[in-house]
């Protein structure tokens, strides 16, 4: 004997919904065939008895989105991608910066009916808020980390090109927000010191200026968004040649290969003594490969895989967040265009640098950045000047070969880091070719053992 039970179905449109008795052995039917017996196509989004459409499944819908845009590119560090929006639009703070850049900005080289993307990510140092301040360093609200991030207008390659923060510059003049100027530096100046005149339009000037490369946005982050990021991966991998310990700075790192979150990530990144070389340039070397692993694991079938470190990673990367990036949906679309993009495909080089004394403890430019500028003008991928002393998201963290490294190594197997060396030029530049026409030995691409030894990195 079967029991019927009631079930609610609404008449007509507009009408308030009657009972229908259903029977036990009508809801143990197949789905399909229980559809059919109410009139349904059992089609999504198709059209049932009465005219009327099935409901729309949102949910489904911005999980593909996060599917889509988290094995795309990632703007990770202000470098995240940043996927979905509700709750997650209300963390950012959007600043159109765009009318304290001035009137004489770079124009743009015509690349076609698709255009390129150039972002200027930077991390801030200031030590206000809960979480910051975790060095013990004197904070003053300085761009400690600059990277000008390409991504192409075919979407098949990116790069990362950090800008030290120690590099002398003739800082140009900078507006506030009232329209107000802000005078020109009268001399040389530190990179970083840009930021704490004007922010990030006064930084996104100063490199405009210095570039004639045109910025279309821009991301600021903080150390507290970049911990988070990281815990939220469940830490990231990294590869710490010996132990470090700095009393002075109470940095305190035990040698080997293994994943670090929280404020051992945070110290890692940060550190400058007592490891690699002590450079600034060179602690900016383990920042990006830092960033390079951080990417490497957000796209991995793993993350996907866990809903709770997906979310737990966007509401680190939008929280608080600072960009001229409208919503969090216009962030998902460029990733989801860059989709094809692959880890290997994602290089991170410094500007071509030697020693300076134009500023304290300075460096400052060679004339081959010039060369790098005209490769982000025109759009186009690094050359193998700059690709020999690149690191890229898909390398391994102890510096072991990657099938890439593998395949531009030369018949006779890689080069000694004696053979690098020789073609080196001054200290920071992408090399020389030799005067004697003697062509040089095919050098696999990627940083090499004796520039990963200065970072503190892993050969």
């Amino acid at each position: 004997m079967t029991q019927d039970v009631e079930t609610r179905r609404p008449d007509a449109p507009g009408s308030r919904a009657r009972r229908v008795p259903t029977s036990r052995a009508d809801r143990r039917r197949p789905r399909s065939e229980r559809r059919a017996r109410r009139g349904r196509t059992g089609g999504a989004g198709k059209r049932v008895a009465g005219g009327r459409r099935k409901a729309p499944q949102p949910g489904k819908v911005v999980f593909k989105v996060i599917l889509a845009s988290l094995m795309s590119l990632g703007l990770t560090t202000g470098l995240g991608v940043v996927l979905v929006y509700n709750n997650w639009n209300g963390n950012i703070d959007t600043q159109d910066v765009s009318g304290q850049l001035g009137t004489d900005r770079p124009t743009e080289e015509d690349t076609g009916p698709k255009k390129p993307m150039n972002i200027l990510v930077m991390g801030t140092d200031t030590r206000s808020g809960k979480g910051n301040g975790i060095d013990g360093e004197a904070g003053g609200g300085l761009s400690d980390t600059t990277i000008l991030f390409h991504l192409s207008a075919d979407r098949k390659f990116a790069y990362g090109i950090s800008v030290p923060r120690d590099t002398a510059v003739i800082r140009p003049s900078c507006y506030r927000e009232d329209g107000s100027e802000i005078a020109a530096a009268t001399g040389y100046a530190k990179w970083n010191a840009a930021f704490a005149v004007g922010g990030p339009a006064c930084t996104i000037r100063q490199f405009e200026q210095a570039t004639n490369i045109r910025i279309n946005k821009y991301v600021l982050v903080d150390f507290n968004q970049f911990r988070d990021m990281v815990n939220a991966l469940d830490g990231v991998e990294v590869c710490i040649p010996e132990d470090i310990d700095d009393e002075t700075h109470n940095i305190h790192l035990k040698a080997g290969t293994r994943e670090i979150k929280g404020n051992e990530a945070l110290t890692y990144v940060r550190a400058r003594y007592r490891i690699g070389d002590g450079t600034d340039p060179n602690r900016t070397r383990r920042q990006q490969a830092f960033i390079g692993s951080m990417i490497n694991k957000a796209l991995t079938a793993g993350m996907i895989a866990r809903p709770d470190r997906l979310i737990g990673f966007m509401n680190a990367a939008s929280s608080s967040l600072h960009t001229d990036f409208k919503n969090i949906a216009q962030m998902a679309d460029l990733a989801v265009t860059a989709k094809g993009i692959g880890a290997d495909n994602i290089k991170f080089i410094t500007t071509p640098w030697v020693y300076s004394d134009k500023v304290s403890s300075g460096i400052e430019w060679t004339p081959e950045v010039d060369k790098l500028w005209q490769l982000v003008r025109r759009d186009k991928p690094l050359t193998p000047e700059f690709l020999k002393d690149a690191l890229s998201a898909g390398d391994k963290p102890d510096g072991s070969p990657t099938v890439s490294d593998a395949a531009t190594q030369s018949p006779s197997g890689p080069a000694s880091p004696s053979d690098t060396a020789s073609q080196t030029g001054t200290p920071g530049t992408p090399g020389t070719t030799p005067s004697n026409g003697v062509t040089p030995p095919v050098v696999p691409e990627g940083l090499s053992a004796s520039g990963r030894e200065a970072a503190g990195l892993c050969t």
